[in-house]
C-alpha cells in the first residue's frame, strides 16, 4: 500500500483512469503513512472522513468517464487556506477554534475538480518565517538528514508543512503560499518542486491575508508535471478578488515538450553573493550549463537594483501585515483574552493580541505600525515602493532585451537545524534570492537539482515573464529532465 504513496500526480491519474487503482486506496494509504508521521509535524488538523467521502465521490466520477484531471487526488492544504467547517488557524493561536462558513476560491476549484483533502498542514505563523519555528503547532520537520546526523533540520517557510508531507510521501501534492519565497524556499530544501504563479493568476480570496499585494497561492509538487497539473485547477479568474486576472487558463501540462532550444535564459550578476557557499556556485553553474546543452542560449543581465529588494520588502510586507492584522482584535472570532474587572475595551485589545500573536508576528505588526506611522511614512513606505517599482522596471528591461527566464540559485544554503537561526536578520536573508520575484509580481519556480556534500537536497530558481507559466514551466521540465533528480530522504520518522 505504501508504494501508493509515491505515485505523482500524474501516474495516480493515469493508474485511476485505467482500472489500476481508486482513490480510496491511494487515500487509505495516505491517511495510514499520515498516521504514522507524526514526528515530522507536517499535518496539524487531520480530516480522514472528508477524505473517504471526496475519495469515493471522485471514484464515482472517474468511472462515469468525466474526471478532471486532478479528479482522486489526495492532497495537503496549508492552514492559510479556509476550509468549511475545518479549522483554519494560520498557525496561530489568535484564530484557535475559527471554523470559517465559506471555502476558499482556491480550495473551492480543487475539490470542484475532484481533488481529496487529507488535512490541514503545518506552517509559520500567518506565513511569517523562513524556518516553520514559529508556528502555534510546533515545528514542522524535515524529512531529510544529513549524513548520520540525527539533529531535527528546518523544511523552510513559511509552507513547511507543505514541503515536509510531499517530501514524506504522505500526500501526492500540497497547496502553499509564497508572500517572500515561501513556496520556492521551503521546496528546494526538501527537494520537490515549488511554483509561485503571476500575482493575480490565482485567487486571494479566502486565504488569509499577509501581505495582499505580494501574497500568491501555488502548487507544491513532486515534478514539473505534476505542478503543471495542479496549476491549472488553481487558476482562474474570480470576482471576489479584485486582484484576479481575468485571463484564459492554458493547458500547462501540455506545454511540457521539453524542447527550448532558441530560448534566452538570463543569469543576473547580483545574485552572486560574498560568501555564497560553493556548492550553490557550483550547482548554479551546473544549471546554466544544462540548459545551454539543451539549447538554449545564455546571457549574462544585470538586475541593478537587487540589493534594495530585502529591505523594501521588510518595508513593505510588514506594513501590510500590521494593517490586516488589526481585524484580530478579539471581538467577533477567535481568541479573546480574560479580562479583569473594569477592563475596557482597549485592555481587551492588548490583552487578546499580546497573548494570540506569537513574537514574530508581533515583530512585523510592529515594524509595520512603525514605518506607517505619520512621522515615517514618506521616509519609508513610500521609498520602499518607490525602489519595488524601480525593481520591477529591472526585470521589464531585461525581458524587454528579449530574455525568455532567468536562472538564479533558490537558496543561499541547504536545510539547517531546526533551532539555529536566532538572529532574525539571518532568517530574513534566507529570502535573498526570491524576494525580487514578489516585489515584481512575476512567477518563479523551485526545481530540486542536487544534493550537496551532507547528503541534503539543493534547488535552482527560474523566474519566468508575467503570465507566462506554460513557457516557465517548460523551461524548468528541461532542466528537471537534465538534472535527473530522484533523491528521496531515508525514513527515520
Amino acid at each position: 500500500m505504501s508504494e501508493l504513496t509515491k505515485l505523482t500526480i500524474a501516474e495516480a491519474r493515469d493508474a485511476m483512469r485505467n482500472g489500476d487503482t481508486t482513490s480510496a486506496e491511494i487515500t487509505d494509504a495516505c491517511l495510514s503513512a499520515i498516521d504514522g508521521a507524526g514526528a515530522l509535524g507536517a499535518f496539524v488538523h487531520h480530516t480522514p472522513e472528508i477524505a473517504a467521502e471526496q475519495a469515493k465521490a471522485a471514484d464515482a466520477r472517474i468511472k462515469a468517464g468525466d474526471a478532471p484531471d486532478m479528479c482522486g487526488i489526495p492532497l495537503g492544504i496549508k492552514d492559510l487556506f479556509c476550509t468549511k467547517g475545518v479549522p483554519s488557524q494560520a498557525a496561530s493561536g489568535i484564530l484557535e477554534g475559527f471554523k470559517p462558513e465559506y471555502e476558499s476560491t482556491v480550495t473551492t476549484q480543487l475539490f470542484d475538480a475532484g481533488a481529496v483533502m487529507l488535512g490541514k498542514l503545518n506552517m509559520d505563523e500567518f506565513a511569517m518565517g523562513s524556518s516553520n519555528e514559529t508556528s502555534v503547532y510546533g515545528n514542522a520537520v524535515n524529512p531529510w538528514r544529513r549524513g548520520n546526523d540525527e539533529a531535527a533540520l528546518t523544511p523552510g517557510g513559511s509552507s513547511g508543512g507543505s514541503a515536509s508531507a510531499v517530501a514524506a510521501d504522505l500526500c501526492l501534492a500540497a497547496t502553499g503560499t509564497d508572500t517572500g519565497g515561501s513556496i520556492r524556499q521551503p521546496a528546494a530544501f526538501v527537494g520537490i518542486t515549488g511554483m509561485k504563479p503571476t500575482y493575480g493568476r490565482v485567487s486571494r480570496w479566502g486565504i488569509v491575508a499577509f501581505a495582499s499585494s505580494l501574497d500568491q497561492a501555488g502548487p507544491m509538487t513532486k515534478d514539473v508535471r505534476d505542478a503543471a497539473i495542479m496549476l491549472r485547477a488553481m487558476c482562474g479568474h474570480d470576482a471576489k478578488d479584485s486582484t484576479s486576472a481575468d485571463l484564459p487558463v492554458p493547458d500547462f501540462e501540455g506545454a511540457l515538450t521539453g524542447d527550448i532550444k532558441g530560448k534566452t535564459i538570463g543569469i543576473p550578476k547580483e545574485y552572486r553573493m560574498d560568501g555564497m557557499p560553493e556548492e550553490i556556485e557550483k550547482l548554479w553553474a551546473d544549471g546554466t550549463a544544462m540548459l545551454k546543452d539543451a539549447g538554449a542560449k545564455i546571457v549574462d543581465i544585470t538586475l541593478p537594483h537587487t540589493k534594495y529588494a530585502l529591505p523594501a520588502y521588510y518595508v513593505i510586507a510588514p506594513a501590510e501585515a500590521s494593517s490586516n492584522l488589526a481585524r484580530y482584535d478579539g471581538v467577533r472570532f477567535g481568541h479573546r483574552a480574560k479580562l479583569a474587572q473594569g477592563d475596557g475595551i482597549t485592555q481587551m485589545y492588548e490583552k487578546t493580541r499580546a497573548e494570540g500573536f506569537g513574537a514574530e508576528v508581533q515583530r512585523r505588526v510592529m515594524v509595520g505600525t512603525y514605518v506607517l506611522s505619520a512621522g515615517f511614512y514618506d521616509a519609508y513606505y513610500n521609498r520602499a515602493r518607490k525602489v519595488r517599482t524601480l525593481i520591477k522596471r529591472d526585470f521589464e528591461t531585461v525581458f524587454a532585451d528579449g530574455v525568455d527566464a532567468i536562472l538564479t540559485p533558490a537558496t543561499p544554503s541547504a536545510a539547517f537545524p531546526l533551532g539555529e537561526n536566532f538572529d532574525p536578520i539571518q532568517m530574513y536573508l534566507n529570502d535573498v534570492f526570491t524576494v525580487t520575484v514578489n516585489l515584481a509580481g512575476l512567477p518563479g519556480i523551485a526545481v530540486p537539482a542536487g544534493l550537496d556534500k551532507q547528503g541534503l537536497p539543493l534547488g535552482l530558481q527560474l523566474i519566468g515573464r508575467p503570465w507566462e507559466e506554460a513557457d516557465l514551466l517548460n523551461i524548468a521540465y528541461s532542466l528537471e529532465q537534465s538534472a535527473g533528480f530522484v533523491a528521496k530522504p531515508a525514513k527515520w520518522w
